[in-house]
Order: structure tokens, then C-alpha cells, then sequence
């Protein structure tokens, strides 16, 4: 189990508009109040990463999801009810979120976690925590914490402790893009 200090610095450090460096149910991610603009921003620049390329949100539970998309097709219910491994669900039309983290055609990406660790966050924080991966753009996804660069340790405001030993290999979510009038597409 998590150390409950270590959860409530993640905790402050969101509340207080910071980034953290946090393990999730797939890769380390970069995290912060998704529905914070300034915050979102910050991870684009720690990432270099353009604006418009739109970031995944974590929730700890399927009912939070509907508080920030228009339209929660039943098939979202099934899909996540099935799903094995991680599932990243991109939907149609966001809703209660700043422009910064919203893709260009409105969609947006999100994922209800089962790691302790982040849902226990989600959970605490009352709102979606993006979940980018802990790299600069274009270089390689770590897939354990020993594999994140300096750079990207340095740049945040807390790191987490939980999980840093774990060299247990993970790999991104599967995304599944789920379209208005009830089309599933196959992303990754």
C-alpha cells in the first residue's frame, strides 16, 4: 500500500496548480488538475508538445466521466465493463474542461484507472488528472521510473515515491474512439 503522506503531497501540489510525476495504470504520467489551464499548459512545455495534440484524463470511476462529455454512449458502459487492460476511450464532445486540453475536433480522451495510486488521487482530487506520458515529445515512452529522464524529474513540482522501485515493464492503454452516431474505431 501508498504512504498517505506521499498521496497528500500529490494532493496539495494539484490543488496548488503544480505537476506531478505519478505512476499510473499503464506508464508514469505527467499529472495535474486537468481542468486547470495553467497547469495543462505547464505539462505542454515541460513535454514540449504542441497545444494540438490533445492529452488523456484519469478519473476513478466511470460515473466522474460523465461530468465532462456531452453525450456517454451505452457502448462506453460495455466496452469499459469488458475491457481487460487498460482502456482509453476518446469521446465525442467534451464538456467542463479549459480549450487547452480538448482536441481540435472537441473529442476527448479518457480512462478510469485501477491502480491504487492514481485513483486513490482521482479519487482525493474531485477532478480528471491528465496522464501523459513522463518523456519529452517524440522520445521513447519509459516504461518503468528508472527509464524518466532528469529533465523531466527536475521539472515537475512533486514525484511521487510510491511504485519508484517497480521495475515491472508497462505499456501505453489501448484507445478506442467511439463516434456520435455509435462508430468504434480501433486507435491503438
Amino acid at each position: 500500500m501508498f504512504d498517505k503522506d506521499d498521496l497528500r503531497q500529490a494532493l496539495l501540489t494539484i490543488r496548488q496548480g503544480g505537476v506531478v510525476l505519478y505512476p499510473t495504470d499503464t506508464v508514469w504520467g505527467l499529472g495535474c488538475d486537468a481542468t486547470n489551464t495553467k497547469a495543462v499548459s505547464r505539462i505542454y512545455e515541460i513535454k514540449r508538445r504542441a497545444e494540438s495534440k490533445a492529452l488523456i484524463l484519469l478519473v476513478d470511476s466511470v460515473a466522474r466521466i460523465q461530468n465532462y462529455v456531452v453525450n456517454f454512449p451505452d457502448i462506453a458502459y460495455d466496452l469499459l465493463e469488458v475491457a481487460v487492460s487498460p482502456t482509453t476511450i476518446i469521446y465525442d464532445k467534451a464538456k467542463n474542461l479549459p480549450e487547452n486540453i480538448v482536441a481540435d475536433d472537441g473529442s476527448i480522451a479518457i480512462r478510469v484507472t485501477a491502480e491504487k495510486f492514481s485513483n486513490a488521487l482521482c479519487s482525493a482530487a474531485h477532478v480528471p488528472l491528465v496522464s501523459t506520458s513522463a518523456n519529452v515529445s517524440n522520445e521513447p515512452s519509459p516504461s518503468c521510473f528508472g527509464e524518466i529522464s532528469p529533465e523531466i524529474i527536475n521539472a515537475v513540482d512533486y514525484v511521487v515515491k510510491f511504485r519508484q522501485d517497480d521495475i515491472t515493464k508497462s505499456k501505453p492503454s489501448s484507445i478506442i474512439k467511439l463516434g456520435a452516431s455509435g462508430q468504434v474505431q480501433i486507435i491503438r
